[in-house]
Parts: C-alpha cells; structure tokens; sequence
C-alpha cells in the first residue's frame, strides 16, 4: 500500500478492514487457508450458504487482494493470495489460525468441508 497523500492509502484500507469484517468472509479465509484452493460449489457445502452469498463475499475478498482465482475449465478456485495478505499484515495468516482454530461455527465448516472433499468430482459445476 503506497502512502502519497492522495488519499489512496485511506481507501485501500478501508477497503481491507471492511473485507475482514464479516464472518463469512474470515470463515472463507480460514478454510482456504486449510485446503489451499476451492471452488464456490466446495466453499458453499462447507460453509452452508448460497452460491450467490458466496460469489459476492469472494468477489469483495478478492477486490481488497485477499483471494485470487484460477479458471479451470467451467470451474474458478480460489486460494489465498499470501503476498497480499502479508503486505497488509505479516501476522495475519497467524491470527487468522489462532483466533479461529476453536470456534464452533469454524469446527463445523471443516467437517461439511471433509464431507464435500470426498465428492469433490460431484461439484455442480462440473457438470454445467
């Protein structure tokens, strides 16, 4: 983030508190930061929310820096983007493990996400 008194630095960072202030976006990041990559169709079943809710809250991780995404045929998968993430805050894949590692609601989103992994040939996607 490159400071120059134009007030870029200022929105830039709004723009990254407000990516880490919803749930969903840091459930998200916590189980891309677990798998590595996912697809939306993997990160629904896991987190237990609508394709929709999960596109705009990738759209909004993505846009701040925080995902990026790789097309293979009709399927995007989204990985954590560590350069940015580190840019931001070194620490923050840390936090991200610590503070998250006991949360009921994150407990759950690993074991939907183990089940979903077992069929991951089945992804609606695929099959578009």
């Amino acid at each position: 983030m490159r400071i120059d008194g134009s007030g870029a630095a200022m929105r830039e960072l709004v723009k990254v508190l407000k990516a880490l202030s919803d749930e969903v976006r840091l459930r998200i990041l916590k189980i891309l930061q677990e798998r590595d990559e996912l697809c939306v169709c993997e990160i629904t079943q896991a987190l237990g929310i609508s394709q929709t809710r999960a596109s705009r809250n990738l759209t909004i991780l993505k846009d701040a820096g925080f995902v990026t995404g790789r097309r293979d045929g009709p399927r995007i998968y989204y990985s954590i983007n560590t350069t940015k993430i580190n840019e931001y805050h070194p620490g923050l894949t840390k936090l991200l493990s610590k503070w998250l590692n006991e949360e009921d609601v994150v407990q759950k989103d690993r074991k939907r996400l183990q089940r979903a992994m077992k069929v991951r040939s089945g992804c609606r996607s695929a099959r578009i």
